[in-house]
Protein backbone atom coordinates (compact mmCIF):
# COMPACT_ATOMS: atom_id res chain seq x y z
CA UNK A 1 0.00 0.00 0.00
CA UNK A 2 1.50 3.47 -1.41
CA UNK A 3 0.08 6.74 -0.99
CA UNK A 4 2.01 9.80 -3.17
CA UNK A 5 2.43 13.20 -1.29
CA UNK A 6 3.66 16.04 -2.29
CA UNK A 7 5.97 18.16 -0.31
CA UNK A 8 8.07 21.32 -0.65
CA UNK A 9 10.55 20.57 -3.44
CA UNK A 10 9.95 16.82 -2.69
CA UNK A 11 7.72 14.13 -3.85
CA UNK A 12 7.06 11.57 -1.20
CA UNK A 13 5.61 8.14 -1.36
CA UNK A 14 4.24 7.16 1.81
CA UNK A 15 4.59 2.71 2.29
CA UNK A 16 2.96 0.31 5.09
CA UNK A 17 4.56 -3.07 5.23
CA UNK A 18 3.24 -5.78 6.81
CA UNK A 19 6.17 -7.93 8.32
CA UNK A 20 6.14 -10.70 10.59
CA UNK A 21 6.70 -10.16 14.49
CA UNK A 22 8.82 -12.43 14.86
CA UNK A 23 11.05 -13.22 11.83
CA UNK A 24 11.47 -16.16 12.65
CA UNK A 25 7.84 -16.87 12.82
CA UNK A 26 6.27 -16.09 9.37
CA UNK A 27 2.84 -16.90 9.95
CA UNK A 28 2.54 -15.61 13.58
CA UNK A 29 1.67 -11.89 14.92
CA UNK A 30 2.08 -8.83 11.90
CA UNK A 31 2.87 -5.76 12.57
CA UNK A 32 3.22 -2.61 10.19
CA UNK A 33 6.35 -0.69 9.37
CA UNK A 34 5.60 2.34 7.88
CA UNK A 35 8.50 3.97 5.44
CA UNK A 36 8.52 7.27 3.80
CA UNK A 37 10.36 7.02 0.27
CA UNK A 38 11.55 11.06 -0.87
CA UNK A 39 12.78 11.72 -4.33
CA UNK A 40 14.04 15.23 -6.20
CA UNK A 41 11.09 15.67 -8.56
CA UNK A 42 13.17 14.29 -11.01
CA UNK A 43 15.31 11.83 -9.20
CA UNK A 44 12.30 9.65 -8.72
CA UNK A 45 14.15 6.82 -10.87
CA UNK A 46 18.08 7.44 -8.50
CA UNK A 47 18.85 4.19 -6.56
CA UNK A 48 17.71 3.90 -2.82
CA UNK A 49 19.17 4.97 0.25
CA UNK A 50 17.75 3.72 3.22
CA UNK A 51 18.39 6.17 6.43
CA UNK A 52 18.13 4.03 9.74
CA UNK A 53 18.12 6.79 12.47
CA UNK A 54 19.24 6.69 15.98
CA UNK A 55 17.47 5.05 19.15
CA UNK A 56 16.35 2.18 19.50
CA UNK A 57 12.57 3.12 19.54
CA UNK A 58 12.64 6.65 18.16
CA UNK A 59 11.06 7.25 14.10
CA UNK A 60 12.58 8.69 11.09
CA UNK A 61 13.18 12.19 10.65
CA UNK A 62 9.70 14.05 9.75
CA UNK A 63 11.44 15.48 5.79
CA UNK A 64 11.44 19.22 5.26
CA UNK A 65 13.63 21.00 2.76
CA UNK A 66 16.75 23.10 4.28
CA UNK A 67 17.08 24.84 6.91
CA UNK A 68 14.89 23.22 9.02
CA UNK A 69 15.69 19.81 7.06
CA UNK A 70 18.58 17.77 7.66
CA UNK A 71 21.44 18.88 6.07
CA UNK A 72 22.28 15.50 4.89
CA UNK A 73 18.75 14.82 3.27
CA UNK A 74 20.02 17.48 0.19
CA UNK A 75 22.93 15.87 -0.61
CA UNK A 76 21.55 12.41 -0.78
CA UNK A 77 19.04 13.08 -2.83
CA UNK A 78 21.43 14.22 -5.59
CA UNK A 79 22.59 10.29 -5.89
CA UNK A 80 19.46 8.75 -4.37
CA UNK A 81 15.89 8.56 -3.59
CA UNK A 82 16.01 8.08 0.27
CA UNK A 83 13.58 5.79 2.36
CA UNK A 84 13.40 6.28 5.80
CA UNK A 85 11.73 4.07 8.23
CA UNK A 86 9.85 4.32 11.13
CA UNK A 87 11.35 1.62 12.82
CA UNK A 88 9.39 -0.96 14.66
CA UNK A 89 7.07 0.26 17.41
CA UNK A 90 7.75 4.12 16.23
CA UNK A 91 6.20 6.78 14.57
CA UNK A 92 3.48 5.66 12.14
CA UNK A 93 4.61 1.99 12.31
CA UNK A 94 2.29 -0.59 14.47
CA UNK A 95 2.68 1.01 18.21
CA UNK A 96 3.38 -0.45 21.37
CA UNK A 97 0.36 0.95 23.12
CA UNK A 98 -0.84 -2.98 23.13
CA UNK A 99 1.22 -4.24 26.11
CA UNK A 100 -0.91 -2.65 28.79
CA UNK A 101 -3.00 -5.43 28.48
CA UNK A 102 -0.28 -8.11 28.67
CA UNK A 103 1.45 -9.98 31.40
CA UNK A 104 5.16 -9.06 32.34
CA UNK A 105 6.55 -12.11 30.25
CA UNK A 106 3.74 -11.45 27.25
CA UNK A 107 5.36 -8.02 26.93
CA UNK A 108 9.05 -9.16 27.64
CA UNK A 109 8.57 -11.42 24.67
CA UNK A 110 7.02 -8.91 22.08
CA UNK A 111 9.37 -6.34 23.14
CA UNK A 112 12.66 -8.71 22.63
CA UNK A 113 11.72 -8.68 18.48
CA UNK A 114 12.37 -4.71 18.68
CA UNK A 115 16.31 -4.87 18.46
CA UNK A 116 18.58 -4.57 15.57
CA UNK A 117 18.11 -7.93 13.74
CA UNK A 118 14.60 -7.51 13.63
CA UNK A 119 14.44 -4.05 12.13
CA UNK A 120 17.28 -5.64 9.57
CA UNK A 121 15.17 -8.66 8.83
CA UNK A 122 11.78 -5.67 8.26
CA UNK A 123 14.72 -3.90 5.68
CA UNK A 124 14.85 -6.90 3.66
CA UNK A 125 11.22 -7.55 3.75
CA UNK A 126 10.83 -4.45 2.40
CA UNK A 127 13.43 -4.57 -0.22
CA UNK A 128 12.21 -7.83 -1.69
CA UNK A 129 8.79 -6.24 -1.74
CA UNK A 130 9.45 -2.86 -3.44
CA UNK A 131 11.66 -5.43 -5.61
CA UNK A 132 14.97 -3.40 -5.31
CA UNK A 133 17.85 -5.67 -6.04
CA UNK A 134 20.24 -4.20 -3.85
CA UNK A 135 20.29 -0.79 -1.98
CA UNK A 136 22.47 1.93 0.06
CA UNK A 137 22.17 2.40 3.68
CA UNK A 138 23.13 5.08 6.15
CA UNK A 139 23.09 4.64 9.98
CA UNK A 140 23.52 7.30 12.50
CA UNK A 141 24.17 6.35 15.88
CA UNK A 142 21.84 3.27 16.97
CA UNK A 143 21.38 3.60 13.15
CA UNK A 144 24.76 2.55 12.36
CA UNK A 145 24.46 -0.29 14.52
CA UNK A 146 22.19 -1.59 12.68
CA UNK A 147 24.06 -1.30 9.71
CA UNK A 148 26.92 -3.38 11.12
CA UNK A 149 23.97 -6.15 12.01
CA UNK A 150 22.79 -5.64 8.16
CA UNK A 151 26.63 -6.62 7.10
CA UNK A 152 26.43 -9.55 9.17
CA UNK A 153 23.46 -10.77 8.23
CA UNK A 154 22.22 -9.57 4.78
CA UNK A 155 25.18 -7.98 2.87
CA UNK A 156 23.50 -9.17 -0.20
CA UNK A 157 21.24 -6.85 0.11
CA UNK A 158 23.72 -3.83 0.39
CA UNK A 159 25.05 -1.77 -2.14
CA UNK A 160 27.09 0.98 -0.25
CA UNK A 161 27.05 1.37 3.87
CA UNK A 162 27.40 4.29 5.22
CA UNK A 163 27.72 4.89 9.55
CA UNK A 164 27.99 8.34 11.38
CA UNK A 165 28.89 7.52 15.38
CA UNK A 166 27.56 4.33 15.61
CA UNK A 167 30.32 1.14 15.82
CA UNK A 168 29.23 -0.45 18.40
CA UNK A 169 31.77 -3.33 20.00
CA UNK A 170 31.48 -7.19 19.02
CA UNK A 171 30.81 -9.57 21.49
CA UNK A 172 29.44 -9.87 25.24
CA UNK A 173 31.43 -6.86 26.58
CA UNK A 174 28.93 -5.07 27.95
CA UNK A 175 30.21 -3.93 31.59
CA UNK A 176 33.37 -2.81 29.41
CA UNK A 177 31.59 -0.43 27.08
CA UNK A 178 29.78 1.14 30.25
CA UNK A 179 32.75 1.12 31.53
CA UNK A 180 34.45 3.08 28.79
CA UNK A 181 31.00 5.19 28.44
CA UNK A 182 31.23 6.44 32.03
CA UNK A 183 34.82 8.17 31.56
CA UNK A 184 33.51 10.04 29.06
CA UNK A 185 30.28 11.15 31.09
CA UNK A 186 32.97 12.09 33.94
CA UNK A 187 35.17 14.36 31.31
CA UNK A 188 31.89 15.97 30.09
CA UNK A 189 30.98 17.21 33.56
CA UNK A 190 34.38 17.86 34.31
CA UNK A 191 34.15 20.36 30.91
CA UNK A 192 30.68 21.86 32.14
CA UNK A 193 31.66 22.83 35.68
CA UNK A 194 35.06 24.33 33.52
CA UNK A 195 32.58 26.43 31.18
CA UNK A 196 29.99 27.52 33.81
CA UNK A 197 31.48 27.59 37.26
CA UNK A 198 28.93 29.09 39.34
CA UNK A 199 26.11 26.10 37.80
CA UNK A 200 27.95 23.85 40.52
CA UNK A 201 26.83 25.24 43.18
CA UNK A 202 23.26 26.21 41.72
CA UNK A 203 23.26 21.95 41.23
CA UNK A 204 24.30 21.24 44.87
CA UNK A 205 21.67 23.42 46.14
CA UNK A 206 19.06 21.41 43.91
CA UNK A 207 20.23 18.30 44.73
CA UNK A 208 19.89 19.24 48.49
CA UNK A 209 16.65 21.12 47.45
CA UNK A 210 15.19 18.23 45.85
CA UNK A 211 16.97 15.41 48.24
CA UNK A 212 14.42 17.25 51.22
CA UNK A 213 11.17 17.89 49.13
CA UNK A 214 11.00 17.02 45.58
CA UNK A 215 8.54 19.06 43.40
CA UNK A 216 5.76 17.53 41.32
CA UNK A 217 6.61 17.75 37.39
CA UNK A 218 3.26 18.31 35.33
CA UNK A 219 3.49 15.28 34.65
CA UNK A 220 2.44 14.08 38.09
CA UNK A 221 6.31 12.46 38.81
CA UNK A 222 8.53 13.85 41.50
CA UNK A 223 11.84 15.27 40.75
CA UNK A 224 14.26 13.59 42.69
CA UNK A 225 18.01 14.25 41.93
CA UNK A 226 18.61 10.91 40.32
CA UNK A 227 15.85 11.99 37.92
CA UNK A 228 17.51 15.93 37.56
CA UNK A 229 21.01 14.43 36.81
CA UNK A 230 19.94 12.14 33.87
CA UNK A 231 19.75 15.92 32.05
CA UNK A 232 23.47 15.39 31.60
CA UNK A 233 22.52 13.09 28.74
CA UNK A 234 22.35 16.22 26.51
CA UNK A 235 25.81 17.22 27.62
CA UNK A 236 27.32 14.32 24.22
CA UNK A 237 25.62 16.86 21.75
CA UNK A 238 27.23 20.30 20.79
CA UNK A 239 24.89 22.16 22.04
CA UNK A 240 24.20 20.26 24.83
CA UNK A 241 26.17 22.55 27.51
CA UNK A 242 24.39 25.68 26.68
CA UNK A 243 21.01 23.47 26.52
CA UNK A 244 21.79 22.46 30.24
CA UNK A 245 22.86 25.51 31.16
CA UNK A 246 19.67 27.41 30.04
CA UNK A 247 17.28 24.96 31.92
CA UNK A 248 19.22 25.28 35.39
CA UNK A 249 19.69 28.47 34.97
CA UNK A 250 15.95 28.92 35.42
CA UNK A 251 13.98 29.63 38.96
CA UNK A 252 13.38 25.94 40.32
CA UNK A 253 10.11 26.95 41.21
CA UNK A 254 9.12 27.96 38.06
CA UNK A 255 6.57 26.21 35.77
CA UNK A 256 9.07 26.91 33.24
CA UNK A 257 11.97 24.89 35.30
CA UNK A 258 9.72 21.90 35.67
CA UNK A 259 8.02 21.73 32.23
CA UNK A 260 11.82 22.23 31.05
CA UNK A 261 12.99 19.45 32.88
CA UNK A 262 9.92 17.29 32.32
CA UNK A 263 10.59 17.27 28.45
CA UNK A 264 13.92 16.85 28.28
CA UNK A 265 13.82 13.21 27.70
CA UNK A 266 11.49 10.90 25.64
CA UNK A 267 10.72 8.09 27.62
CA UNK A 268 7.13 8.73 28.19
CA UNK A 269 6.55 9.20 24.09
CA UNK A 270 9.26 6.11 23.40
CA UNK A 271 9.66 3.68 25.61
CA UNK A 272 11.06 1.20 23.71
CA UNK A 273 14.24 3.66 24.45
CA UNK A 274 14.32 2.99 28.31
CA UNK A 275 13.29 -0.84 27.78
CA UNK A 276 15.87 -2.04 25.16
CA UNK A 277 18.61 0.70 25.57
CA UNK A 278 21.38 -2.04 26.99
CA UNK A 279 19.83 -4.78 24.82
CA UNK A 280 20.65 -2.82 21.90
CA UNK A 281 24.78 -3.07 23.24
CA UNK A 282 24.13 -7.03 23.66
CA UNK A 283 25.92 -8.59 20.97
CA UNK A 284 25.45 -11.91 23.26
CA UNK A 285 25.16 -12.73 26.82
CA UNK A 286 22.63 -10.96 29.29
CA UNK A 287 23.14 -7.33 30.48
CA UNK A 288 21.75 -7.58 33.96
CA UNK A 289 21.44 -3.57 34.35
CA UNK A 290 24.87 -3.24 33.74
CA UNK A 291 25.05 1.02 33.59
CA UNK A 292 23.48 0.59 37.67
CA UNK A 293 26.41 -1.96 38.38
CA UNK A 294 29.57 -0.30 36.87
CA UNK A 295 28.59 3.39 38.23
CA UNK A 296 31.49 4.81 39.13
CA UNK A 297 31.89 5.83 42.85
CA UNK A 298 32.88 9.53 41.85
CA UNK A 299 29.10 9.73 41.26
CA UNK A 300 28.17 9.38 44.68
CA UNK A 301 27.07 11.85 46.97
CA UNK A 302 28.69 14.39 44.04
CA UNK A 303 26.81 16.96 41.83
CA UNK A 304 27.74 15.06 38.56
CA UNK A 305 25.41 14.40 36.12
CA UNK A 306 25.06 11.02 34.55
CA UNK A 307 24.81 10.41 30.58
CA UNK A 308 22.37 8.58 28.85
CA UNK A 309 22.34 5.10 30.58
CA UNK A 310 19.40 3.58 31.45
CA UNK A 311 18.94 2.17 35.49
CA UNK A 312 15.85 0.04 36.85
CA UNK A 313 15.28 2.50 39.41
CA UNK A 314 13.72 4.51 36.33
CA UNK A 315 10.58 1.87 36.18
CA UNK A 316 9.91 3.46 39.39
CA UNK A 317 10.29 7.02 39.28
CA UNK A 318 9.04 7.54 35.55
CA UNK A 319 5.21 7.38 36.00
CA UNK A 320 5.41 6.47 31.77
CA UNK A 321 7.40 3.54 32.28
CA UNK A 322 5.88 1.52 35.50
CA UNK A 323 3.94 -0.49 33.47
CA UNK A 324 7.29 -2.14 32.07
CA UNK A 325 8.85 -2.26 35.41
CA UNK A 326 8.65 -6.19 35.32
CA UNK A 327 8.94 -6.98 32.02
CA UNK A 328 12.57 -4.20 32.06
CA UNK A 329 13.85 -6.53 34.67
CA UNK A 330 12.93 -10.19 32.72
CA UNK A 331 14.57 -8.50 29.69
CA UNK A 332 17.73 -7.93 31.99
CA UNK A 333 17.84 -11.07 32.92
CA UNK A 334 17.51 -11.95 29.10
CA UNK A 335 20.24 -14.49 27.07
CA UNK A 336 20.33 -12.42 23.53
CA UNK A 337 21.38 -13.65 20.57
CA UNK A 338 24.48 -12.23 18.66
CA UNK A 339 24.09 -8.89 16.53
CA UNK A 340 26.81 -9.09 14.44
CA UNK A 341 28.91 -11.94 12.96
CA UNK A 342 32.36 -11.73 13.13
CA UNK A 343 33.53 -14.18 10.32
CA UNK A 344 30.98 -12.39 7.81
CA UNK A 345 32.52 -8.95 8.77
CA UNK A 346 35.91 -10.03 7.99
CA UNK A 347 34.97 -10.86 4.67
CA UNK A 348 32.89 -8.04 4.01
CA UNK A 349 32.73 -7.35 0.46
CA UNK A 350 30.31 -3.94 0.53
CA UNK A 351 31.48 -0.82 0.26
CA UNK A 352 31.62 0.83 3.34
CA UNK A 353 32.82 4.04 4.78
CA UNK A 354 32.46 5.83 8.53
CA UNK A 355 32.56 8.76 10.47
CA UNK A 356 34.03 7.86 13.94
CA UNK A 357 33.83 11.03 16.15
CA UNK A 358 37.30 10.99 18.70
CA UNK A 359 35.23 12.44 21.98
CA UNK A 360 32.02 10.57 21.24
CA UNK A 361 29.65 10.36 24.61
CA UNK A 362 28.12 7.65 23.53
CA UNK A 363 29.59 5.58 21.56
CA UNK A 364 33.11 4.64 22.52
CA UNK A 365 36.07 5.69 19.55
CA UNK A 366 38.46 2.79 20.94
CA UNK A 367 35.55 -0.16 20.57
CA UNK A 368 34.81 1.80 16.96
CA UNK A 369 38.17 1.31 15.79
CA UNK A 370 38.54 -2.14 16.78
CA UNK A 371 35.48 -3.29 15.27
CA UNK A 372 36.34 -1.28 11.78
CA UNK A 373 39.29 -2.96 11.70
CA UNK A 374 37.49 -6.14 11.89
CA UNK A 375 35.45 -4.91 8.55
CA UNK A 376 37.20 -6.01 5.13
CA UNK A 377 37.55 -2.70 3.35
CA UNK A 378 35.65 -0.52 5.52
CA UNK A 379 37.12 3.20 5.54
CA UNK A 380 37.29 5.36 8.32
CA UNK A 381 37.18 8.93 9.21
CA UNK A 382 38.88 9.38 12.52
CA UNK A 383 37.49 13.27 13.80
CA UNK A 384 37.34 15.01 16.32
CA UNK A 385 35.67 18.14 14.80
CA UNK A 386 32.39 17.00 15.52
CA UNK A 387 30.27 15.86 18.36
CA UNK A 388 27.75 12.88 18.35
CA UNK A 389 25.32 14.75 16.14
CA UNK A 390 27.61 15.89 13.76
CA UNK A 391 25.28 14.45 10.42
CA UNK A 392 22.90 17.01 12.20
CA UNK A 393 24.82 20.37 11.96
CA UNK A 394 26.81 19.43 8.97
CA UNK A 395 25.36 16.72 7.39
CA UNK A 396 25.83 17.78 3.93
CA UNK A 397 29.96 17.81 4.27
CA UNK A 398 29.72 14.70 6.06
CA UNK A 399 27.36 11.98 4.19
CA UNK A 400 29.40 13.83 0.82
CA UNK A 401 32.64 12.58 2.14
CA UNK A 402 31.06 9.43 3.14
CA UNK A 403 30.28 8.34 -0.17
CA UNK A 404 33.98 9.67 -1.77
CA UNK A 405 35.49 7.31 0.45
CA UNK A 406 32.90 4.17 -0.26
CA UNK A 407 33.13 4.87 -3.75
CA UNK A 408 37.45 5.21 -3.17
CA UNK A 409 37.88 8.98 -4.13
CA UNK A 410 38.94 10.11 -1.14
Amino acid sequence: MAEEVLLPGLVAVEHSFEVPLDHGDADGTRITVFARELADPDGRDRPFLVYLQGGPGFEAPRPTRQPNGPGWLDRALRDFRVLMLDQRGTGRSTPVGALAGMTAEEQAEYLAHFRADSIVRDAEWIRRELGVERWSVLGQSFGGMCVITYLSFAPEGLAEAFVTGGIPALGPRIDEIYGHTYERVLDRNRRYYARYPADRERVRALRQRFDEDPPKLPSGDRLTWRRLRQLGHMLGMSDGAERLHYILELPPESRAFLHDVDDAVGFARNPIYAVLHEASWADGGTTRWSAERVLPAEFDASDLFTGEQIYPWMFDDYGALTSLRDAAHLLAAREWPRLYDDDVLRQNEVPTAAAIYVEDMYVERTFSEETAAQIRGIRTWITNEYQHNGLRVDGERILGRLIQMARGRD
